[in-house]
């Protein structure tokens, strides 16, 4: 059935998830481009902190039996914004295994971390395709980008299957191989489509967007990673970073993050994000 709402209102969320009474609620809910939410930070509070925990919450009362968070690997020592409040969203979700709802008894929440899914909704491929019928340029941001990709049936695999061996606390992330360098994505796009890179179709760089890396990372040092019964699926049981913290103080988190959504500053925003994130790297001028 489809059933509209927005995220943001509490109260619509519960009803919602009372109404379909799933048994398992995978959230994927969220503003994903960096540049824009570098932009309206205070939207990225709005959408990814308090949106996912009106949805767990939600799901804990309906006594909804497991809770997926889709978040991201940007989410590993983030740069960004968008980065920063979806590992923000993971701190909350695994602050509220062992709570107990009503019914059912207590729900189970993990988080999948995705690389960038090929052929989706504003990634690479699509724009380097349009790019090159229109006789060019392509354009890169750095010449060194590197990226990990997975398909669409691999990220929808992925979350099903977190959905089936979730036991509470873990993070899933898909064994993605080597990271791929943009550069020769571009080049085989180029030659694929009949022309020569920088002779038929020119490669421009436009420079690193705010809040942008050159390389991604799925898992900190600390997480670890194990194999699972699931070919290519790897999982970490390790707590992030203040997850035990942020037990006690998820009110507070999601408060303050209200709070600023509504009246704060760009600079207050982030530094609210580096204060539960501290391996968030603020912009030098903010």
């Amino acid at each position: 059935r489809t059933m509209i709402g927005n995220v943001q209102d509490a109260d619509k969320m519960l009803r919602l998830v009372r109404e379909a009474a799933p048994d398992f609620v995978f959230h994927a809910a969220a503003y994903k481009h960096v540049p824009l939410m570098e932009r309206f930070p205070e939207q990225a509070l709005c959408n990814n902190v308090i949106g996912t925990w009106n949805v767990a919450q939600a799901a804990r009362k309906a006594g909804v039996a497991k809770f997926v968070l889709v978040s991201t690997d940007k989410a590993v020592h983030p740069t960004s914004v968008m980065g920063a409040t979806k590992a923000v969203s993971e701190l909350l979700i695994h602050s509220l295994n062992g709570r107990r709802g009503r019914g059912r008894g207590a729900t189970r929440f993990s988080c999948v971390r995705f690389g960038n899914v090929l052929a989706s909704s504003g990634s690479v491929i699509p724009v380097f395709q349009r790019q090159i019928r229109n006789g060019g340029p392509v354009t890169l941001t750095h010449p060194d980008m590197v990226r990990y990709f997975m398909t669409i049936p691999e990220a929808v695999q992925l979350i099903l299957h977190a959905g089936q061996m979730s036991r509470g606390g873990e993070i899933f992330v898909l064994d993605m191989g080597e990271p791929v360098k943009i550069l020769d994505l571009a080049h085989n796009l180029i030659r694929l489509s009949g022309y020569i890179p920088d002779k038929d179709i020119e490669i421009v760089y436009t420079g690193i967007r705010p809040g942008e890396k050159l390389y991604e990372e799925v898992l900190t040092d600390q997480e670890g990673l194990l194999a699972t019964k699931r070919r290519n699926i790897l999982v970490s049981r390790a707590a992030l970073t203040h997850a035990r913290s942020a037990g006690t103080s998820a009110i507070t988190i999601v408060a303050d993050a209200a709070r600023l959504s509504e009246r704060g500053s760009p600079t207050q925003i982030r530094k609210f994000l580096k204060r539960w994130v501290p391996s968030y790297q603020m912009p030098k001028k903010s």
